[in-house]
């Protein structure tokens, strides 16, 4: 999914500067405007190119927006050993690091929340990314689910794959309240208790409220 005019490795120092150059420019207008509305044009003006200068180094509009999306997570395990997050309960406490990691980069933050809510839309460049990324993760976390219980001496539960699902929707939804309002919303310590209070459900599980089995039974009302 990346251009054939992309780099390798043993690219020249200064085009590997270029590009990063490109990039954090183009999370800053994709962030701003969203991918459609932000153009390679106002991408170059901001680090001294013409559009065919950008183009140059990723091809198209499409591979610059897949390489923001990378970049992005490259800075989530930029500081790990392995470049890869961690399995095992090790992940939810990377979780949590990462969260307290974003609220210093808001500009990234941005960037991916914008384009994971357009994804949705029907032939978005990026929807492939964001699928296989969810589905990765969702994964992931939920052998970190199985390993946690197989430790703690707890039989698997049934709601393991809700609760791997339910991790990333409230990151993602608080990474989102706290954009729109970081005064109130603390990103770090918010999405640590949302974070604690999945895991500790999953391994201790409380009584289901009589409302909410009947909610699940008779469905929303028409």
């Amino acid at each position: 999914m990346t251009s054939d005019k992309r780099r390798s490795p043993h690219s020249r120092p200064g085009t590997a500067v270029r590009r990063r150059e490109i990039l954090t420019s183009a999370v800053e207008i994709f962030g701003s405007k969203g991918s459609t509305n932000g153009t390679l044009s106002e991408v170059a003006d901001q680090v001294g190119l013409t559009r065919a200068g950008v183009l140059h180094h990723f091809g198209s509009k499409e591979n610059l927006l897949l390489e923001v999306l990378a970049f992005r997570d490259r800075a989530d395990v930029a500081e790990l050993a392995e470049q890869h997050i961690p399995g095992g309960p090790e992940l939810f406490l990377h979780l949590v690091r990462t969260a307290f990691a974003n609220a210093h980069r808001p500009g990234i933050v941005q960037a991916f929340t914008v384009l994971s809510a357009e994804s949705v839309t029907e032939g978005h460049p990026a929807r492939s990314f964001f699928d296989d990324r969810y589905t990765t993760l969702r994964g992931e976390i939920g052998e970190a689910f199985r390993l946690l219980c197989a430790q703690e001496g707890v039989t698997e539960s049934e709601t393991v794959d809700a609760a791997s699902a339910a991790i990333l929707a409230v990151m993602d939804g608080l990474q989102l309240q706290w954009l729109l309002d970081s005064e109130t919303v603390e990103l770090g310590e918010a999405s640590e208790f949302a974070i604690r209070a999945i895991v500790n459900a999953v391994l201790s599980p409380g009584p289901e409220l009589s409302s909410y089995v009947h909610a699940r039974t008779v469905g929303p009302r028409t």
